[in-house]
């Protein structure tokens, strides 16, 4: 940043994902998750730096690769977006089904042909988008619309389709069900749960929704200030014994359905970060210890009292 100061937008992330699994990458605005997903896929602004790796199964370090190699390889072919704000990626000028066959083609196979054949490929080519479209609920009577004619909600389902026509081995959704009904978020949830276990995928997807998270995650992280301060399989922490650190709880404390009482306070800026756990001073168990000793990831959870 100016005057040569750093922000810890993502400090010491660490996990595994396998194929078939789910992981819900839960936490309030502005706390990184979007900007750990960024990194995964070479999309950080030019004045970031990232330390570390981030490896697939075959070997690449994402981290470590040019810009080349991403856009050739790894982007939409082995690892798939949905991204959070979806305006922003499509293309103002071009249909939806521009899009989708554009990407049909690139990732799928698809080809035109310059033979007798070509209305018939043209017509595999159409067909191939219509499905892509029905597969996140996306409206066929909207296929020929632009960005700026679609409500955030089918935007966002257009984002969807997009991603999930390479069939990429991992994809990111990054709040994919935002601006959706409760009945879509449903659909498009039960798309991606369907598109990780049944073909054998890895999901990581970033959400506030923790209904949508309960309904498809095997695994729950919760981030906090830059840091993951829990891990833990989904049926403990939505279930018994439920959440360890006091920031996971309160999340769910949070909930309508529960108890419907919110987190006090406010995060802290990641600009100025406490030298001890950054949830100290919203936290009603928080010590000495807890304000002058930033907690280490241990068994799944960072807090000095869990």
């Amino acid at each position: 940043m100016e005057g040569g100061r750093y922000v810890e937008a993502v400090t010491d992330a660490t996990f595994t994902l396998a194929a078939g699994e789910c992981l819900a990458l839960v936490g309030e605005s502005g706390c990184g998750k979007s900007v750990l997903a960024s990194a995964l896929l070479g999309l950080l602004p030019a004045n970031a730096e990232t330390a570390g790796s981030a490896r697939l199964a075959d070997g690449l370090d994402v981290l470590a690769a040019d810009e080349r190699t991403l856009a050739r390889t790894v982007r939409g072919r082995r690892v798939g977006l949905v991204p959070q704000s979806p305006a922003a990626h499509l293309t103002p000028v071009r249909t939806i089904r521009s899009h989708l066959e554009e990407t049909v083609r690139e990732l799928a196979g698809r080809t035109r042909t310059r033979t007798r054949a070509r209305t018939r490929g043209g017509a595999a080519l159409r067909d191939a988008a219509r499905a892509a479209a029905e597969r996140a609920a996306f409206p066929a009577t909207h296929l020929d619309r632009y960005p700026h004619e679609l409500s955030g909600g089918l935007a966002q389902r257009a984002a969807t389709a997009l991603a999930l026509v390479g069939d990429a081995p991992l994809l990111l959704a990054d709040e994919p069900t935002t601006g959706l009904d409760r009945d879509l978020v449903h659909r498009t949830v039960d798309e991606l749960r369907s598109h990780t276990r049944e073909a054998g995928r890895a999901l990581l997807m970033i959400t506030h929704d923790l209904a949508a998270a309960e309904r498809i995650a095997d695994t729950v992280a919760v981030m906090y200030a830059g840091r993951i301060v829990e891990i833990t399989p989904a049926a403990a922490f939505f279930g018994a014994p439920g959440p360890r650190h006091p920031y996971a709880r309160g999340l769910l404390d949070a909930l309508p359905e529960r108890a419907f009482t919110p987190v006090p306070g406010a995060p802290p800026e990641l600009g100025a970060l406490p030298p001890g756990c950054a949830f100290a001073a919203r936290c009603a168990r928080a010590d000495a210890t807890c304000r002058a000793q930033r907690p280490p990831l241990l068994e799944g959870v960072a807090c000095h009292r869990a």
